[in-house]
Parts: structure tokens; C-alpha cells; sequence
């Protein structure tokens, strides 16, 4: 474990990859949606994950956000979007990172090959023997196919170079366990908006937001009053913020979030495809939002 783990706790956006009429990366906008989360309050800067729409971006597009984000940032932590299911890319992507500055990588349980605990355990700790920053574990079972069970999380958090983990299993249980077992140093961040305030409660250190690309005063207000054992203030805004946690999942993320984000002028509502804008049925979900929430 990293004595700076202390630094990845907070709010943490996964950043949207704004794209421009002719598909290509809107560095522009990306530039100022990395100011729009610090002047509101974010901790952490999450780009090229699964929000970030990591798997249509080129290794050369991928590498250039990162560059982007990691320039543009004065205040926040860049946490970079490194993983594969191969675990030579996983390395080698997590070693350019940290050559071009990142504070610690994101990395994905490795997906479709369906490895066993064992073998998740072993990538991650190839992964952290490599890379020469700090890495943050990815549990996303409903997109990778696989869940790292409580038992094997407690494992990786004994590994040198692990702070971390971006918990999405959906799970109370898996997480109450993680966090009972856990070494010291070793910080579970929500990976589902509408989880975080629960799970903080629990004992959790923090959150990677989608809501807050569009809503970061909000929801590093909420994470801000969990931190500081305000957690009936805390349950009174995420109460408010539920239906926007709930909205953005209506269709597959990050549809309904660009959606959102290119009405705030982030970019355009172009996602790559497979991923198509949002659409009609969708519309009639988040624009109620958007008017509710003055975004």
C-alpha cells in the first residue's frame, strides 16, 4: 500500500471525452470541463474510463486525454484510466501514465476472459509491481461479466502500489465485508452514484461520480458532509440528488450524460458507436432533470 493514499478520497469525476461534429476529441472543451470541476470543488479527475468512453478511443486518443487532463489540472488528482483485460496493455498503459504524470491508475477487472480469483490477483499484482504510481482497483461485475469477491479485494489491498478500490458490484454486503477487513490505507470508493451515500456511511472514503461532470458543487457537497460525519445533512442532498443518480442511468452510461453535458456546452451529444445519442424515450427522462436542476 502507498502512504499517499490519504490523497485519492473525496469526489472524484469520471470524465466525459467531449467529441466534435467531426468525431474527433474537443480538446477545447475537455480544458474547460477540468476547470469546471476544480472551481467546483472536485478532488479527483477520472480520465478514459468507462464514462470517458475509454474502449472507442485509439491507444493514441487515450494517451492524448490523459496528457490533456494531467495539463490542465492545478488542484486535482488525476487518476488515469489504464486497464485491459490483457495484462501486458494493462502495464504498459499504466506505465505511460506515470510518465506523463498521472498521480495513481484506474484499472479495470479484466473482462470477457473471465479469469478466476486467482488470476485477478495476479494481474493486479503484475500490474502494481510495473507501474511505479499508485493503483486504484475497477469492480464493475455488470460490465466486465466478473465480481473480485470481498475476500480477494482484502488480498489485493496487502499488495504494495494498491490504495484502493472503485467499488461498483452493487453489492452492501460485499462492501460491509471489504471495508471490516481491509488493512489500514486501503480506501473503497463508491463506483454507483446512487450507492455513495451509503456506502460512505458504511466507511467509505469517497466516490467516482458520473452526476458530477454536470452537478460537482452538488456532489462534493454531499461527499464533503459525509467525510465530516454530517451524514444526516449529507442523506438530505443525496435525497435531493436521487433522481438525477437514478436519470442517468436510463439508457446505458455515458448516453445520458453527454446528453446532458452538450446542453451545458461540453461537447456535442455525439457518443461513438456502439453507443448511439440518446433517444427519444431517454429525452423525456433527462430534460425533466435538466429544467428541475437549472443545468
Amino acid at each position: 500500500m502507498y502512504a499517499e493514499s490519504s490523497k485519492f478520497k473525496g469526489t472524484g469525476t469520471a470524465l466525459v471525452t467531449p467529441f466534435k461534429r467531426d468525431g474527433t476529441v474537443d480538446e477545447e472543451a475537455l480544458r474547460r470541463l477540468v476547470d469546471f470541476q476544480e472551481e467546483n470543488g472536485v478532488d479527483m479527475l477520472l480520465p478514459c474510463g468507462s464514462t470517458g468512453e475509454a474502449a472507442c478511443l485509439s491507444r493514441e486518443e487515450h494517451l492524448n486525454v490523459i496528457k490533456i487532463v494531467i495539463d490542465q489540472a492545478k488542484k486535482a488528482k488525476v487518476v488515469a484510466g489504464a486497464g485491459s483485460n490483457c495484462t501486458r496493455e494493462a502495464i504498459d498503459l499504466s506505465m505511460e501514465a506515470a510518465d506523463m504524470g498521472a498521480d495513481a491508475i484506474l484499472s479495470i477487472c479484466p473482462y470477457y476472459n473471465k479469469p478466476t480469483q486467482h488470476g485477478i490477483y495476479l494481474h493486479y499484482m503484475s500490474i502494481a509491481e510495473m507501474a511505479g504510481i499508485p493503483v486504484i482497483v475497477y469492480n464493475v461485475p455488470s460490465r466486465t461479466g466478473i465480481n473480485i469477491d470481498s475476500r480477494t479485494q482484502i488480498e489485493l489491498a496487502k499488495i504494495p502500489g494498491i490504495c484502493g478500490i472503485k467499488e461498483a458490484c452493487g453489492n452492501m454486503e460485499q462492501v460491509k465485508s471489504t471495508l471490516a477487513g481491509r488493512p489500514e490505507g486501503f480506501n473503497v470508493l463508491s463506483g454507483n452514484d446512487d450507492m455513495t451515500f451509503d456506502m460512505m456511511r458504511a466507511g467509505a472514503e469517497g466516490v467516482f461520480s458520473v452526476a458530477s461532470n454536470c452537478m460537482p458543487k452538488q456532489v462534493s457537497e454531499m461527499v464533503r458532509a459525509c467525510r465530516d460525519g454530517r451524514f444526516a445533512e449529507a442523506e438530505k442532498m443525496n435525497d435531493a440528488l436521487m433522481p438525477m443518480f437514478k436519470g442517468l442511468f436510463c439508457e446505458s452510461n455515458p448516453i445520458p450524460i453527454k446528453y446532458v453535458m452538450s446542453h451545458m456546452g461540453f461537447g456535442l451529444n455525439n457518443p461513438r458507436l456502439p453507443l448511439t445519442p440518446l433517444s427519444d424515450k431517454g429525452m423525456a427522462v433527462v430534460d425533466p432533470l435538466i429544467d428541475a436542476y437549472g443545468l
